[in-house]
């Protein structure tokens, strides 16, 4: 399933994109939060759900931006036609910065969206239910 990300901020979203096994992750552009300039790109990357970060402090609880996302969240679902969600953000900022400091060459936003996503989708596999090969059920 392609999945994109999004690390929102106020003046600009970096976006990631999985490939259809969710095993490869790469950063895309950063944009606006503008709706349908974020819209477009999610139909041209084909993505079949969207996760965003979600900036939670460091003990958990959710702060002003917290509810900012959630809104965006709240608007970009009612414009594409795919689930949209958020995960826990923390530390990919960071991430993104090492990511930089040792020679990335995407957007440190968009890195953060990447490392966000990289995330995401590790959980999501830890979370599915396993097969042992041979078995039926």
């Amino acid at each position: 399933m392609r999945t994109l990300a999004i690390d929102h901020g106020n003046a600009r979203c970096g976006l990631a994109i999985s490939d259809a096994t969710g095993t490869i992750v790469r950063p895309l552009k950063t944009l606006p939060p503008e709706i349908p300039a974020i819209a477009e790109v999610i139909a041209e990357e084909r993505a079949e759900e969207v996760v965003v970060g979600l900036p939670l402090s460091m003990d958990g609880s959710e702060g002003e931006q917290a509810g900012v996302v959630r809104d965006f969240c709240s608007e970009l679902g009612e414009a594409v036609s795919v689930p949209v969600e958020t995960y826990d953000e923390r530390l990919t900022t960071a991430m993104a910065g090492a990511s930089r400091r040792a020679g990335a060459g995407a957007e440190e936003d968009s890195l953060a969206a990447a490392h966000l996503l990289e995330s995401y989708l590790a959980a999501q596999e830890s979370s599915a239910p396993r097969t042992v090969p041979g078995d039926l059920a």
